[in-house]
C-alpha cells in the first residue's frame, strides 16, 4: 500500500515537472516566433520601398518629401531592430534565468501581503523597463524625429510627459490591479465575470470622459475660436444631421509637427479635436472634409462597435486568464514554487500572444471597412476631393509610407493606406 502510494506521487511529481518545463518551453517559443514574425514582417515591408512615386501621386505628391519619407523609413527600421532586439534580449534572459522570480523574491521583502507584493513586483518591472527603454526613447525623440523636422518636445516638456505618464500608470494601474486581485480572492470561480464588469465600466468611463481629465495632463484644450472655420463646421454638422457643441484646438506643435484630429466621448460629452497643426497646414474646406470622416465614424456607430469588440476581447482575456491563473505550472515556469496572481498574470500575458495576435488582424480589418465608410459619407456631401487632398498632404507632412507590404498591411494597418483611400474615394 505504501509502495503503492510513493510510486503514485512520484508519478504525480514527474507530471508536475513535465508540465513545468511544457509551460516554459511554450512560453520561451511563443516569445522567440513573435519576434521573428514581427522581424520577418519588417524586412518584408521594406522590400516596398522605392525611390519612384506611385504614378496615381505624380503631380500631386512632393517628390522630395517622398525621397525624404523613404530615408525616414529606412532610419525607423534600424532603429526596431535594435530596440526590439535588445527588449527581446533582455525577456529571454528573464526568462532563463528566472529573473521574474528574483524580483518576485524582491517583492516578498517589501511586504507579505499578496496585493502589496503584487504592487512591489509590477513597480519594480516597471521602472525597470522605463530605465532601460528611456535611452531608446531619447534617441527616437531628439535625434530620429529632430533629424527628420518632427520634434518640438523641449527637455523639460519630455521629463514632465515621463514623470506625469509614470504617476498615471502607477495609480491608475495600481488602482485597478487592487481592485481585480480583491475580486479574485473573494469570488473564487465567477472571479472573471466580475473583474470583466468592472473593466468595462472603467472603458466605457474612460471613452466619455478621457478629453476632460487626462488629455489636460499633458496638453492644452481651447475651443475654435469664432469665424471662418468655426461657421463651415458647424453649417456641414448642420448639414449631416449632428449634434456638435464642442470642438477643441490641442496644442500638438507642443511637441511634433504631425497633424491629426480626432472624435471622443458619447452623447452630451462628445467633442471633436483638432490638431494646431492640422488647421495650420489644411484650408478650411479639407479641414471640414477630415471632420467629416471623423463624424461619418460616429454616424456610422464605429465607435460603439470599437468599444463593444473591446470589451468582448476582455471577456475572452479574463474568461481564459481564470482558467490558469491558479496553475501551479504557470509560476513554476518562472521559477516561483508556489501559484502567485501576479506571477500567473506575466506568463498569461505571454501565452495570450497568439490569441492577442489573431484578433489583432480581425480588428484591424474590421477598423479598415470603418475607415472606408468614414470617407463615403464625407464623399456624400461632396467633400471626396477636399478629403483626397487633406489625405495627400497629411501623408506629405507625417513622411507616411506610401507603399507597405500587403502583409505588414494585414497585420498592423487599422487605416488603409494612403494609395488605396484615394482609389476609392476617386472612384466614387
Amino acid at each position: 500500500m505504501n509502495r503503492g502510494k510513493g510510486c503514485f506521487c512520484i508519478f504525480i511529481a514527474f507530471k508536475n515537472l513535465i508540465m513545468e518545463d511544457l509551460v516554459f518551453v511554450v512560453i520561451v517559443i511563443i516569445v522567440v516566433v513573435d519576434f521573428l514574425i514581427e522581424r520577418i514582417v519588417d524586412y518584408l515591408n521594406t522590400t516596398k520601398w522605392s525611390n519612384r512615386l506611385p504614378e496615381i501621386l505624380k503631380g500631386k505628391y512632393n517628390e522630395t518629401d517622398y525621397r525624404k519619407s523613404q530615408l525616414y523609413r529606412k532610419a525607423n527600421y534600424r532603429f526596431e531592430i535594435i530596440s526590439s532586439s535588445f527588449s527581446f534580449i533582455i525577456i529571454i534572459f528573464m526568462l532563463i534565468f528566472s529573473g521574474f522570480s528574483v524580483i518576485d523574491s524582491w517583492s516578498a521583502t517589501i511586504s507579505s501581503n499578496y496585493i502589496l507584493m503584487a504592487l512591489s513586483f509590477f513597480a519594480i518591472i516597471g521602472l525597470a523597463q522605463e530605465l532601460l527603454m528611456t535611452p531608446f526613447s531619447i534617441y527616437d525623440t531628439f535625434v530620429i524625429e529632430e533629424r527628420f523636422g518632427f520634434n518640438k518636445t523641449t527637455v523639460k516638456t519630455y521629463i514632465s510627459d515621463k514623470i506625469k505618464g509614470l504617476l498615471l500608470a502607477a495609480i491608475l494601474g495600481g488602482v485597478i490591479l487592487t481592485v481585480i486581485m480583491v475580486i479574485w480572492s473573494k469570488t473564487g470561480n465567477f472571479f472573471w465575470l466580475l473583474a470583466w464588469a468592472v473593466v468595462t465600466l472603467l472603458s466605457i468611463f474612460m471613452s466619455m470622459f478621457y478629453s476632460i481629465l487626462i488629455v489636460p495632463l499633458f496638453n492644452k484644450q481651447t475651443p475654435l475660436e469664432e469665424g471662418e472655420l468655426k461657421n463651415k463646421i458647424e453649417e456641414f454638422a448642420k448639414k449631416a444631421g449632428f449634434r456638435l457643441k464642442n470642438i477643441f484646438v490641442i496644442d500638438g506643435s507642443k511637441r511634433s509637427t504631425k497633424a491629426n484630429a480626432y472624435f471622443t466621448g458619447f452623447g452630451p460629452k462628445k467633442r471633436i479635436v483638432l490638431y494646431d497643426t492640422l488647421i495650420n497646414d489644411l484650408t478650411t474646406e479639407e479641414i471640414v472634409a477630415v471632420l467629416a470622416h471623423e463624424i461619418g465614424h460616429y454616424k456610422k456607430r464605429h465607435m460603439l462597435s470599437g468599444l463593444a469588440t473591446g470589451i468582448a476581447e476582455s471577456g475572452i482575456m479574463f474568461y481564459v486568464f481564470s482558467l490558469l491563473v491558479n496553475s501551479p505550472a504557470l509560476s513554476n515556469a518562472l521559477g516561483v514554487d508556489e501559484p502567485k496572481f501576479h506571477i500567473g498574470l506575466v506568463a498569461f500575458g505571454i501565452l495570450y500572444t497568439p490569441i492577442s495576435f489573431f484578433i489583432n488582424i480581425i480588428t484591424n480589418y474590421i477598423s479598415r471597412k470603418h475607415e472606408y465608410q468614414a470617407d463615403h459619407f464625407a464623399a456624400q456631401f461632396d467633400l471626396g476631393k477636399p478629403l483626397v487632398s487633406a489625405l495627400i498632404k497629411l501623408s506629405e507632412k507625417n513622411l507616411s509610407n506610401l507603399t507597405p507590404h500587403p502583409l505588414y498591411v494585414f497585420f498592423h494597418y487599422s487605416h488603409p493606406t494612403l494609395l488605396q483611400r484615394l482609389n476609392k474615394l476617386e472612384n466614387q
